[in-house]
């Protein structure tokens, strides 16, 4: 190796990417199960999907309560003693509630998954829902709540969804303080009852895989009462605030704004989706993008703007996100719309786009090295009721996208006009 000599920079759009391809079972009792078995590390991500989140919930924060309870006390252990289980075997269980769905993770060493896999399953199958953990479960959301309403961040987190999809959407409804007081625990039985102990479910394992894995999946899970037939997702009715701007005073002390600006944009079944992803990226998707070199390197306004694309199994939205000084808050959007004029008009340079495309590229490439993170992947994929088609039609239009193409898309999505504007102080 001749070291004088610098190495020939390859650059990663023109890598061939792969995403490794997951194992399909079937429990005794339908249960579909999702695996990639790989990696050098002795150790294991399993994620239990159910189709449990606050789409299905007749009452507010029930949801969100059932699931992070079915942790804190089973017939014969209490919360003390099912995490000092996990613990013991160096196990660590979490539970997460989203709109559609709610998870039950578990990651373990492989060695350990056998002894912890029963836990699991009694957590799921023997919850009890006392009232001493629902009341400490209610003091602390409660708290925690109210801590949070006092953020600006926060806040305007909480309004700008209500407003793109209503207050009564699963994506744009929030609980407060009266919502928590009135869980109950029969409430939260119901819930169970309906969704976890006869709801649907999915499973994704990832990791270095015992060679019985899925014997000892079905031995544990496999008798479950869970509904054979999938649960459809109810799909809401967007009912969007009639208004566009908001500014609303939360702390007459504020000495900044937080700025968020939103606009209704197509689900990944689109076909705009993919080629909007690169605009997305180019505009202010990561830390090069336009929006972060205008307003943060240039102008000063803040620390750090971000746009986005929300990853939702339903409707879904193209979101701004920063927090600005109060004094230059108006200016900052000012600025946003001014770059949303710039992809309107003017064409994308080549050199421009190339460093785009390498780094979205590049960032794929980081997103499959590991098996949790290839699982995660399809685990988007598959929820999203998409195939890997989908995967290689992404990189394939990040590769390829045109700038005429980009110009149009920021002709039909881009436009302030279409956006909901809120500045929360």
């Amino acid at each position: 190796m001749n070291r004088k000599i610098a190495p020939t920079i390859k650059d990663a759009i023109d890598y061939t990417l792969h995403l490794k391809p997951y194992e399909y079972s079937k429990l005794d009792n339908g249960i579909s199960v999702y695996t990639v078995n790989a990696g050098a590390q002795e150790v294991i991500q399993l994620e239990i999907v159910f189709y449990a989140g606050n789409s299905f919930e007749q009452q507010r924060g029930i949801a969100a309560a059932t699931n992070f309870l079915l942790k804190n006390g089973t017939s014969t252990k209490t919360a003390l003693q099912i995490n000092e289980a996990f613990e013991y075997y160096g196990g660590y269980c979490n539970r997460v509630c989203y709109n559609e769905t709610a998870v039950i993770s578990l990651h373990s060493l492989t060695k350990h998954v056998n002894k912890l896999l029963p836990i699991l399953n009694e957590m799921l199958t023997d919850s009890i829902f006392s009232e001493e953990e629902l009341k400490v479960y209610k003091q602390n959301a409660q708290q925690r709540l109210k801590v949070n309403l006092q953020k600006a961040e926060f806040v305007a987190g909480r309004l700008i969804d209500s407003y793109v999809y209503g207050e009564q959407h699963p994506y744009g409804v929030y609980t407060n303080p009266l919502d928590i007081e009135n869980i109950t625990t029969d409430a939260c039985k119901q819930f169970y009852e309906k969704y976890y102990l006869n709801g649907s479910c999915i499973i994704f394992a990832a990791g270095n895989l015992p060679a019985q894995f899925i014997n000892e999946l079905n031995a544990v899970f496999g008798k479950l009462h869970v509904n054979k037939t999938s649960i459809k997702v109810p799909l809401a009715d967007v009912f969007p605030a009639v208004e566009k701007k908001y500014r609303i005073e939360n702390d007459p002390n504020a000495v900044q704004g937080a700025i968020r600006l939103a606009s209704p944009f197509p689900n990944r079944h689109h076909p705009d989706f993919k080629k909007a992803m690169v605009l997305n990226t180019l505009f202010g998707g990561f830390f090069g993008a336009r929006l972060m070199s205008n307003i943060r390197e240039d102008k000063g306004y803040t620390y750090g703007i971000y746009s986005y694309i929300q990853n939702h199994l339903q409707q879904t939205a193209w979101m701004v996100s920063t927090e600005a000084g109060k004094d230059v808050s108006e200016a900052t959007i000012e600025e946003v719309y001014k770059e949303m004029k710039r992809l309107r008009e003017e064409k994308i340079g080549e050199e421009e786009l190339l460093l785009v495309r390498n780094y979205m590229i590049g960032g794929i490439l980081g997103d499959l090295d590991g098996p949790f993170q290839i699982m995660a992947k399809w685990k988007n994929i598959i929820l999203n009721n998409l195939d890997e088609t989908y995967f290689y039609d992404s990189v394939n239009e990040i590769k390829t996208v045109s700038a005429d193409a980009l110009m149009e898309l920021a002709n039909k999505y881009l436009l302030p006009e279409k956006f909901y504007e809120l500045v929360v102080y």
